[in-house]
């Protein structure tokens, strides 16, 4: 069979199975969920098998260290998988749930409903749990998935696909509600993307250049974000020694993912005070400054930003560092140089708090906690398919209400329109 007869018959096959499951009552969903768990953990040495031949090959290929650490799968990963889907059934079915009602003039009562989106397909770079997680948030939510990971980690998804299928037929569910692209050839993304009759929703997870690649190349809509350029800004008021662990933790805790501080913004009255010491310890984690004119003069170890700087996501232990005249110039910085995504401030002050959230455009705002937080599961979702910033239809962590969409209902009796 062929790369594109291949994905159409999958596609064609999806969606049948979420005209099922679009039907399926919550019981039978979470029965489908715990059952799939199960199965991870007695098939744990097959996968953990088949990953390792994938990692071997990775290391042939001279993927880099955090490629490959995506790519692994321990006892822990299958652990924290099960656990993860079963943390999924826990939460509440959006689909069927209704609105406020509202009566019309002429007694039409209206409402919403929440409903499943139908078929979504998922596009991604190594990290093998995202199988599992985006398996248990699309079955919950009602809808059909096709998953098209890595080439790099084709054994282990299909590892885990197998699981996934003996759970959903232990479960009388259509195996095919969870389908893993079999094969490795890149076309097979090229087709995928062009199944607009059959797949409701595209969602990339990866680099900048993956998702861009598949903005620009799907007939299908795309929930998407391109980067992380993260600020966090200790405004004057702020209180140093929480700043100061904020930041570090920011940025130093988990450096290459998209929720880690790229940018600090440090108010001009609290700098001298704030960023010889901040420098200090970010220098004893590794951390490498580029800083503007002033934050040079107090840190003599920062080297000068370029405009380019300001632009960068690092994903590594890279940081840009500006000194700011008050929070207009922060906020203008921010519009300017942000990606949306996640946006911070320090401060002690309650009106300059609500102001930054009132004013800053971003999926996820905080006030004196870690951009780190950007997350699913942090931020009670339980297990996440990605963070949007883009606004249509969701926008920062999507979790099972953001895996549905509303129909309008409306109950009469009898009116005609004249």
């Amino acid at each position: 069979m062929s790369v594109e007869t291949t994905i159409l018959e999958m596609a064609k096959s999806a969606r049948a199975a979420g005209r099922e499951l679009s039907r399926c009552p919550t019981d039978r969903k979470d029965a489908a969920l715990l059952k799939i768990a199960d199965q991870l953990e007695a098939d744990a040495e097959r996968i953990k098998a088949e990953n390792g031949r994938d990692v071997s090959a990775a290391k042939e290929n001279g993927l880099s260290n955090a490629m490959i650490d995506r790519l692994s799968v321990t006892d822990a990963t299958i652990s924290d998988m099960a656990q993860g889907l079963r943390e999924i059934v826990r939460l509440t079915d959006p689909v069927g749930t209704t609105s406020e009602t509202w009566i019309r003039p002429n007694g039409l009562e209206v409402c919403r409903m929440r409903i499943p989106l139908g078929v979504i397909g998922i596009i991604y770079e190594s990290r093998p749990n995202v199988t599992i997680d985006a398996a248990g948030l699309c079955l919950k939510a009602g809808n059909a998935v096709i998953l098209r990971g890595g080439s790099e980690a084709l054994n282990s998804n299909r590892a885990l696909a197998e699981a996934v299928a003996k759970a959903l037929s232990d479960a009388n569910l259509p195996e095919t509600a969870v389908q893993v692209v079999p094969v490795r050839e890149r076309e097979a993304v090229n087709y995928l993307l062009q199944q607009e009759e059959t797949v409701d929703l595209i969602i990339p997870r990866g680099g900048e250049g993956l998702i861009r690649f598949v903005v620009e190349n799907s007939k299908i809509p795309v929930l998407k974000h391109y980067k992380g350029i993260c600020h966090v800004y200790v405004d004057e008021s702020a209180d140093l020694q929480m700043a100061e662990e904020v930041c570090f933790n920011a940025k130093v805790q988990r450096p290459g993912v998209c929720n880690a501080m790229e940018t600090l913004l440090v108010h001009q009255s609290t700098a001298p005070e704030f960023l010889p010491k901040m420098a200090e310890r970010f220098a004893q984690a590794g951390v490498e400054l580029r800083g503007c004119p002033e934050t040079c003069r107090l840190v003599s170890s920062a080297q000068p930003a370029e405009e380019a700087d300001w632009y960068a996501e690092f994903l590594d232990l890279i940081l840009a560092v500006r000194v700011v005249e008050n929070m207009d110039e922060a906020v203008s910085h921010i519009a300017t140089y942000g990606s949306n995504h996640t946006e911070a401030i320090i401060t002690s002050d309650y009106n300059r708090s609500r102001r930054f959230l009132r004013e800053v455009d971003a999926s996820v705002v905080l006030v004196n906690a870690s951009t780190r937080f950007n997350d699913g599961g942090q931020l009670g979702l339980g297990a996440e398919m990605g963070i949007s910033t883009s606004k249509l239809h969701a926008y920062g962590p999507m979790g099972v209400d953001e895996l549905t969409t509303t129909k309008f209902v409306v109950c009469g009796n009898g009116q005609l329109r004249s």
